[in-house]
């Protein structure tokens, strides 16, 4: 099963230590997810269902690209991190 970790902010609406979820998919890992931390989809998609502007995700090490994220295929030992993005200068 692919874990799943969130950075420090995001763990006060979901898990707050790397845990492992099943799922193909990052969206299915994060509907899965979701299941036990009913507040976290509402920092993670916005009212169209797509993942927010200020997260940066990356699978097995790479930064995935927000369109096509939760399409991205996950394998049992995949390693997936959600970061809050940051902005501004």
């Amino acid at each position: 099963m692919p874990l799943i970790s969130f950075t420090t902010h995001l763990q006060s609406v979901g898990p707050d230590e790397p845990k492992r979820y099943c799922g193909r998919t990052l969206g299915e890992v994060l509907e899965a997810v979701a299941r036990d931390f009913p507040r976290l989809p509402g920092y993670l998609f916005d009212d169209q269902g797509q993942l927010r502007k200020h997260l940066a995700i990356f699978v097995d090490g790479a930064m995935q690209p927000r369109d096509q994220a939760l399409s991205c295929p996950l394998t049992d030992d995949s390693e997936v991190h959600i970061f809050q993005a940051l902005s501004g200068g």
